[in-house]
């Protein structure tokens, strides 16, 4: 999924929509970082990019406990 259209999907949800979307993320991060240790890992990137999503849902929680 490209960056905009991640975007798009997560300022349309509430925060505890996107508290339980970075939950999975971060589960998904612990997962990727065991594979790649156990050298199972294929797409390294994919570490990338979901640390980078990880963020992007940080900062619309912290958009959204400011509005």
């Amino acid at each position: 999924m490209k960056k905009t259209e991640f975007l798009k999907d997560m300022k349309v949800k509430s925060s505890e929509e996107l508290q339980k979307e970075l939950v999975a993320a971060k589960k998904e991060l612990f997962n990727l970082r065991f594979q790649n240790a156990t050298n199972q890992l294929n797409n390294t990137a994919r570490i990338k990019e979901v640390r980078k999503n990880i963020a992007r849902i940080q900062t619309l929680l912290t958009e959204k406990a400011n509005q």
